[in-house]
């Protein structure tokens, strides 16, 4: 990614459609902005009371009792209500701050499961987990301590400037100068930061992917004693995180606070020597000297806390644009318009001439076609990047294919609802994957009209009953992260209970007892016969042994069906199936 900084252009853009999710929430937002007006304007009144108090009663010795009392019930009362109504604004814009980021985190999360398989192709697990958690934070921040601030701030600011000049005209031109000079600090500020800040979110992307890859692999990288390049390579990543952090660190350190403190020590010379200057010629009023600087002094507190929060605004900013870069991704699952109220009711596959490519370039499907009638068990052979998982991954509508047409039941597949397709189409992978929760659950899947009964009654179909009956909690007992806890052969038992419990018209079997000891395969090949049975199979195969009953089998070899036939007509034929029979039963070497 090349880390460049975001133009003021795009910086506002990322702002306003943030900003707009405050729109959810009209009332909450509404109340927060009217409770930020009561407090700021509580903090100007105060300086013009005492204002009042100097010059009115204290310098003409004007100490009659009641004027004070009522002044300073007034001043307190001030003081006492601004506490209240900002507490009561901080609490509003902190809970408005959480709904946002809550409605944020769904959008985000539901984008997720909207994007095409081509996405999580290319995109590493532990950057999309970074943008969804660590950049919605930042973005929170923003709400929470930089939005309010800002807002009340420049409130302030323009409130300080309008009591200035209601005290001196003259005097308030001249440090007018103020403000031409912080604002080129800001923007000098957000377009360094911006470089830095989008580099750091990029190094914390990076530094979750390769974590979530080690997790992943754990166990891999233990077996090869691959701990210390795994180390180095996170090192690495860690090293350039902490030189951008340093680089952020420097900017920091130069233009927030030591550049606002040397403005403002710039303009308080300003003040001071007007009023010197002044009182050589005419008296001055205590009063008003003690209220221009001490406006002067509250200018520059909310301009130094605005400097301050502009790292956490940079930041928001920076992850804002992350977000919603994945909230404006395009490359989105295949979507499916129904042209009409088609249901799947036998589960005749066709293939016409289709070919497909991942990248647009190079076709790993061309011209395929055939037939997969109702009932028929359809085996797909053929050497590692052969075109097998392709197939499957078309029919899925994982992804969406541009030449030739997929149809089931004489329609096309683009025509079905996604709901048909996949409510009657259940797939089994080589590596199943189980959810965190119970047996039960996990086959069930969540489908609460499933009875108890039918999970069991699934359970037994596979036999996948004669080793749950046997755990502590039967069905109830609870599924760690990825089943980890279960074999191999058990794992995929529970997502062939799974698929039999969902009842689909078309199984689809990714070398589905691979991990199947021989004890189980023959249970599950017994049970595979009889789910086949009024539903059509589309069988990825690596062991022949296994689809030998197979009414079709299609072999592939780059991206072409070479050949088509029966077990026994392939090896009739004494192509390449032949061969590769022949070389799984070891008749032949590997070199012939």
């Amino acid at each position: 990614m090349e880390n460049k900084s975001l133009t003021p252009k795009e910086q506002r853009q990322v702002l306003w459609r943030l900003l707009s999710y405050m729109k959810l929430y009209k009332q909450d937002t509404m109340l927060a902005f009217i409770l930020l007006v009561l407090a700021t304007a509580g903090e100007l009144i105060g300086p013009y009371l005492v204002k009042i108090f100097i010059d009115d009663y204290l310098t003409p010795q004007r100490l009659d009792f009641e004027p004070l009392f009522w002044l300073s019930a007034a001043y307190i009362g001030v003081l006492l209500l601004k506490t209240i109504i900002s507490y009561f604004q901080l609490v509003k814009f902190q809970e408005l701050a959480l709904k946002v980021i809550q409605a944020l985190r769904m959008d985000v999360f539901t984008k997720v499961h909207q994007l095409g398989m081509c996405y999580f192709d290319q995109t590493p697990g532990g950057s999309i987990v970074s943008r969804v958690t660590n950049d919605t934070e930042a973005i929170k921040d923003m709400f929470v301590s930089v939005l309010a601030a800002f807002i009340q701030n420049g409130v302030f600011v323009v409130g300080v400037f309008i009591a200035m000049f209601s005290l001196n005209v003259q005097l308030a031109v001249y440090c007018l100068f103020i403000l031409p000079v912080i604002i080129w600090i800001m923007k000098l500020y957000r377009h360094y930061s911006s470089i830095f800040y989008r580099d750091m979110r990029e190094r914390l992307s990076q530094l979750n992917a390769k974590l979530n890859e080690s997790l992943q692999g754990m166990a891999i990288i233990q077996v090869f004693r691959q701990q210390k390049r795994l180390r180095e390579e996170f090192a690495q990543i860690n090293n350039k995180h902490y030189a951008a952090g340093m680089k952020n660190i420097k900017i920091d350190g130069l233009l927030l606070r030591p550049a606002i403190d040397f403005v403002y020590i710039v303009s308080i010379i300003v003040v001071l020597s007007f009023f010197g200057i002044s009182a050589m010629e005419s008296p001055v009023e205590i009063g008003v000297l003690y209220a221009f600087v001490n406006y002067l002094e509250r200018f520059f507190e909310p301009v130094t806390q605005m400097m301050m929060r502009l790292s956490l605004y940079q930041q928001a900013i920076v992850s804002g644009a992350r977000v919603l870069a994945l909230l404006d991704h395009e490359e989105l699952a295949p979507k499916n318009v129904a042209k009409s109220k088609a249901s799947i009711t036998e589960g005749k596959i066709e293939f016409r001439d289709v070919s497909f490519s991942y990248d647009g370039k190079r076709d790993v499907l061309r011209h395929i076609s055939f037939v997969a009638k109702p009932g028929e068990t359809v085996a797909l052979v053929g050497h590692t990047g052969s075109g097998k998982s392709s197939i499957i991954n078309l029919l899925m509508r994982f992804y969406e294919f541009d030449r030739g047409d997929i149809l089931i039941d004489g329609v096309s597949i683009r025509d079905y609802t996604k709901e048909e397709l996949r409510k009657n189409i259940g797939l089994v992978l080589q590596d199943p994957f189980l959810f965190y929760g119970t047996i039960k659950d996990n086959i069930r899947m969540y489908n609460q009209s499933l009875t108890d009964e039918q999970v069991k009654n699934a359970a037994c179909f596979v036999q996948a009953d004669s080793f749950i009956e046997k755990l502590p909690d039967k069905y109830d007992h609870q599924v760690v992260e990825r089943g980890s806890t279960f074999s191999s052969g058990q794992r995929q038992l529970i997502s062939f209970a799974r698929t039999i419990a969902a009842d689909p018209k078309i199984l689809v079997l990714d070398e589905a007892t691979a991990n199947i000891d021989t004890e189980t395969e023959e249970a599950i090949q017994e049970a595979l016969a009889k789910m086949r049975k009024g539903r059509t199979t589309i069988a990825i195969a690596h062991r022949l042994s296994t689809i030998q009953d197979a009414d079709q089998i299609l072999v592939l070899h780059r991206g072409k069906i070479v050949e088509k036939g029966t077990h026994q007509e392939l090896l009739a034929q004494k192509g390449l199936y032949y061969k590769m029979y022949l070389l799984q039963n070891g008749l032949i070497d590997v070199e012939e």
